[in-house]
């Protein structure tokens, strides 16, 4: 009984109020209270979903990782609704490890119009898939297979196919790759 009437005037004391909380003036019990300083600031720490966590460099940009296909390289895909079949890499994310492969994954985008009278439309755009579901492919010999690393003679680091040997990164096909690319800028911006 005792502790009870304890209680129940300290919290007369405090005299907080409904309306204090309300976008009202606090009342001057409250304010008299001393409000210790803090030295060091206290850190928000946001708890982000696995996925969407990503590594970044001290400048937050995005860390860039490396993938085992470079851009023009023909590949196959080994998961999802298209398994199977193969095609050329048009495009690379390095930032999230996914890539653009011509033809393949096509997904419709419905396009507003964009002037007057001009109806609108539904695209079918290339997604991009994770570089992980990919293998590259040899044309020759029709077969998928991992990728290997090696040193020439010449002391250049060419990409090599691990179950038939075949050498991807040669000169003559990067230059191809280049050649097409500033085509495709000539036509775009001629």
């Amino acid at each position: 009984m005792a502790t009870m009437v304890a209680l129940q005037s300290s919290m007369a004391s405090l005299s907080i109020s409904t309306n204090s909380f309300l976008g009202q003036r606090l009342s001057p019990a409250l304010l008299s209270t001393p409000i210790k300083s803090v030295d060091q600031p206290c850190t928000i720490v946001m708890r982000l979903k696995r996925w969407e966590r990503k590594e970044c460099k001290p400048n937050s940009l995005p860390i860039l990782h490396k993938m085992h296909v470079k851009v023009g390289d023909t590949v196959k895909l080994i998961t999802g609704h298209e398994k199977g079949k193969t095609g050329e890499i048009s495009r690379i994310f390095r930032h999230n490890s996914t890539v653009i492969v011509k033809g393949l994954n096509l997904k419709t985008k419905h396009m507003k119009s964009r002037e007057q009278g001009e109806p609108g439309q539904i695209v079918k755009i290339e997604a991009p898939i994770h570089s992980s579901n990919v293998m590259l492919y040899s044309k020759e010999k029709e077969v998928a297979s991992r990728v290997g690393h090696k040193i020439l003679e010449d002391g250049t680091r060419v990409r090599y196919l691990i179950k038939t040997g075949e050498i991807i990164d040669s000169a003559e096909n990067w230059k191809e790759v280049v050649k097409e690319r500033k085509e495709k800028k000539e036509e775009a911006s001629g």
